[in-house]
């Protein structure tokens, strides 16, 4: 078996927008490095101050240097169907896979991870940098931060990391089926093996435990490892991935229970990675107030946090429509509804569908009766029930319950016949959760989905 022990240097982190400069390449076939390979790659694009200042390489070096194009073939020929070696070898590998594929050629090589290698077989470091690695293991690196430098004091540390190799762990790494060809750098294989095949949250953590993302999975395993699959060289991926250190998981009963969870747990910790959810909100309401004349009034707005709103729409529309039924149905005045701007009375005044409360013709007293029926039909139009579904284990059900229209919690028991005992007391040993209509269409549409699961309450 022949390794390709590979390090490079760029102009950035990510590899879509950013050019490779140097690449060194030590061909090793497991005792000794038997071809070696280096040169400097003009990028076509400037090389920023700081990484002249960490390398050295700049501009002027490399005006005369071939393109990626020019070494193309040559570069692919010593890689392709070797052993992909380097220290955090998904950057390197994602870099030349992209650079290779953009002048016509598929790389395909198993990897090796030093990084992953190192914790495996010389644990309890206090860190699995290149350079303090090779401190601590008396590795001597010239030319630090250039490829051929790091290169040998990569092969170096290879061939020690062959010697303390008794027991195939190199050989377990490099099978198809084992997690170690595609998990970020600092991610202990064992917290994948650990994730249940059940729904679920799970929350990436960075080196400080500081929660980056939170996900929702139907298999929790198979969707935590999804993440990893693939080499897509944009800067957010490649930037998210090196970030990940831990990953932590609760389980839930079924996978609507792991989509409110993950909403809910999205608006109370705002990880920096999660951006859908977070723009997510309906963003008009129905809310209901009393004016300096004593008229209740109705009015769609835009919604508000921390507001009581009777209904909430997507739309501008959606609610001018369910407003304008309610002014029908009830004989409302729509200019207190906010829905005609006029100096004087409404328009319907004129044909008898308002009677005049605009104008103070019809009393307060008489006015808000009607509007008071029309509340009392909204709030009668939202539903109160249960869902009751699997549990996390065995002899478990769920419960999440929708109160007047609003997302109330969930939880677990034991005994169905729990629910005879009523709302009240099913509430009391429910946690409690954020509603909104994102999370209540997802009940409505679970509900309409699987009607032998609901239960009215």
């Amino acid at each position: 078996m022949l390794y390709a022990v590979v390090d490079i240097e760029t102009t950035g982190g990510h590899a879509s927008a950013n050019g490779i400069t140097e690449v060194a390449i030590n061909i090793h076939d497991g005792n000794e490095i038997v071809e070696s390979y280096t040169t400097l790659i003009n990028p076509k694009q400037p090389i920023p101050v700081y990484i002249t200042a960490l390398t050295g390489i700049d501009d002027q070096m490399l005006m005369n240097a071939p393109t990626f194009d020019d070494v193309a073939l040559q570069i692919y020929q010593l890689l392709n169907d070797k052993v992909f070696v380097a220290h955090n070898v998904n950057f390197d590998y994602s870099f030349l896979k992209h650079h290779l594929a953009a002048s016509g050629y598929d790389l395909q090589c198993k990897k090796l991870c030093t990084v992953r290698l190192s914790r495996k077989l010389i644990p309890g470091k206090s860190s699995y940098s290149l350079g303090k690695l090779c401190t601590a293991l008396q590795i001597p690196i010239q030319n630090r931060h250039r490829a051929a430098g790091d290169a040998d004091a990569t092969s170096i540390l290879f061939n020690l990391l062959l010697e303390y190799d008794q027991e195939g762990i190199i050989a377990e790494m490099l099978k198809k089926t084992s997690k170690e060809q595609v998990l970020p750098p600092h991610l202990d294989k064992a917290s994948i093996l650990r994730l249940p095949d059940r729904p679920g949250v799970y929350y990436f953590k960075d080196s400080k435990g500081k929660i980056i993302y939170v996900g929702k999975a139907k298999n929790l395993k198979k969707r935590v490892t999804s993440h990893f699959t693939g080499n897509t060289p944009n800067r957010q991926r490649q930037d998210f991935l090196r970030t990940i250190h831990h990953v932590d998981h609760v389980i839930c009963g079924t996978e609507l229970m792991a989509l409110i969870l993950e909403a809910n747990e999205i608006k109370r910790l705002w990880p920096e990675n999660n951006r859908a959810m977070k723009r997510y909100e309906h963003k008009y309401d129905l809310y209901v107030f009393e004016d300096q004349n004593g008229y209740l009034r109705l009015a769609i707005d835009k919604h508000k946090k921390n507001n009581n709103a009777l209904q909430s729409f997507n739309s501008l529309l959606e609610g001018y429509n369910f407003l304008n039924q309610l002014i029908t149905k009830y004989q409302l005045c729509a200019k207190l509804c906010y829905l005609q701007k006029t100096a004087t009375k409404c328009y319907a005044h004129e044909n008898g569908q308002c009677f005049g409360a605009c104008s103070g013709i019809e009393t307060v007293a008489v006015y808000n009766k009607k509007l008071n029926a029309a509340l009392t039909d909204v709030q009668n139009q939202q539903p109160s029930f249960a869902l009751v579904d699997e549990g996390r284990k065995e002899h478990e059900f769920s419960c999440l319950v929708v109160e007047n229209g609003k997302f109330y919690g969930m939880g677990y028991f034991t005994d169905k016949n729990y629910l005879s005992d009523g709302l009240a007391t099913v509430k009391n040993d429910l946690s409690t959760y954020q509603s909104n209509s994102y999370i209540l269409n997802l009940i409505l549409n679970y509900a309409e989905q699987y009607p032998q699961k609901l239960y009215k309450l």
